[in-house]
């Protein structure tokens, strides 16, 4: 650097302190915006590809935003003379602070991994008849999967008294289950369906006989 700046006019070496870490902070964002507008066109072509719904694409597209913008901030900064102890102590507070979010949220991210999970390997999709059990031959709550979001899998119940009941199932919940499976288009066996109602006893010959009516002579 010193080599280069002693062919340079005078007045531009006054500047040079200025013009160098400029360019890097410009370079630092254009790279910044680079990384994230090809991370962002990657993941939808693969939302694209794997089919990946709306709901799951937008969280991970922001978390990797903010991922970007904190590295390139902190690049910045040592640009413009921050000290590097004083860069690390604030990214190990923060870091610090979003363990302790992330293990206060774990029920919430634990539901949003296996909507991941879910999306992904595709145990079930919409339209097929599930059904949860503790074990294999214990029942558990069965019914048709009408939509699947980041925290919930909603089922029509199938033994409820009344048709159009919904059960909204955690997704982490379904994978501490064993998952019975009817994929679309078969039909959801007669036992599983809305609880048999006792039928009315009829009056048959097996039921008692009527008392004759009393004669006098």
């Amino acid at each position: 650097m010193l080599r280069w700046k002693s062919h340079l006019p005078v007045w531009i070496q006054d500047w040079l302190e200025l013009i160098v870490p400029g360019f890097q902070i410009v370079l630092i964002i254009v790279v910044a915006m680079l990384l994230n507008r090809m991370f962002k066109r990657i993941l939808h072509r693969a939302g694209d590809h794997y089919q990946f719904p709306h709901e799951l694409t937008m969280p991970v597209l922001v978390v990797v935003r903010w991922l970007i913008i904190l590295s390139a901030t902190l690049m910045v900064l040592e640009r413009l003379g921050v000290s590097a102890s004083v860069l690390w102590t604030a990214f190990t507070g923060f870091a610090t602070v979003g363990a302790v979010a992330f293990f206060a949220a774990w029920s919430v991210l634990s539901n949003l991994f296996c909507a991941f999970l879910i999306f992904t390997v595709g145990p079930f999709r919409v339209g097929d008849h599930i059904e949860l059990l503790d074990t294999a031959e214990k029942p558990g709550a069965v019914g048709k999967v009408v939509d699947i979001n980041l925290l919930y899998t909603t089922l029509e119940d199938a033994t409820a008294p009344e048709p159009g009941t919904l059960l909204q199932i955690p997704n982490s919940l379904i994978f501490q289950r064993v998952v019975r499976r009817w994929p679309a288009g078969l039909p959801l066996p007669q036992a599983k369906t809305h609880l048999a109602v006792p039928a009315a006893t009829s009056h048959t010959s097996d039921s008692p006989a009527a008392p004759k009516p009393a004669t006098f002579p």
